[in-house]
């Protein structure tokens, strides 16, 4: 016993010797944002799998995860109300997932945005062929930013319009 108070004697002094620099406090905001990332990407992909299982959604080549990670995704019912918006949309426009749920994606577009690229993006939905697209729109804060769309029509198992998704991002 006497043999381990020693050692722990041994291993305090040491320990008081050593000049040991603090880190500073800010470094754990950095960690909690990683945290709060890796999060929102468990969250928004556990509701877009939960959401395509429910609705019976047909097989599709999308990379949900990689999209997740790169990408806002936004889904939107048949009559093209907002159902799902990725939390990447808080860093691109400044609006909250919460926020744009019901609305149409036209709540983004405004004065600047292309009348005719817009018409282009409405006709291809009619028809329901996928389109990509680049558009001005417009974040919360009433800024204007260039976004590249890419929109898709998705079909449930019976071959019917379910949905339609877009992964956007700031270009």
């Amino acid at each position: 016993m006497n043999d381990f108070r020693h050692y722990e004697e041994a291993v305090a002094l040491y320990h008081g010797t050593l000049k040991n620099k603090s880190t500073p406090i800010y470094c754990w905001d950095f960690h909690n944002n990683f945290l709060d990332e890796v999060k929102n990407f468990f969250v928004d992909f556990n509701k877009l799998t939960l959401m395509a299982s429910q609705n019976k959604w047909a097989e599709n080549k999308w990379d949900l995860k990689n999209s997740l990670k790169e990408e806002v995704v936004i889904v939107t019912d048949a009559t093209l109300k907002i159902v799902f918006a990725s939390h990447g949309i808080k860093a691109m426009n400044g609006y909250n997932p919460e926020e744009v749920i019901g609305n149409s994606p036209r709540m983004f577009q405004g004065e600047a945005t292309n009348a005719i690229t817009s018409n282009e993006i409405r006709k291809a939905v009619l028809q329901l062929e996928p389109f990509e697209k680049t558009l001005i729109n417009y974040k919360k804060n009433g800024e204007t930013y260039v976004c590249l769309i890419k929109g898709f029509p998705v079909f449930n198992t019976k071959g019917e319009l379910s949905h339609y998704i877009a992964f956007e991002k700031a270009a």
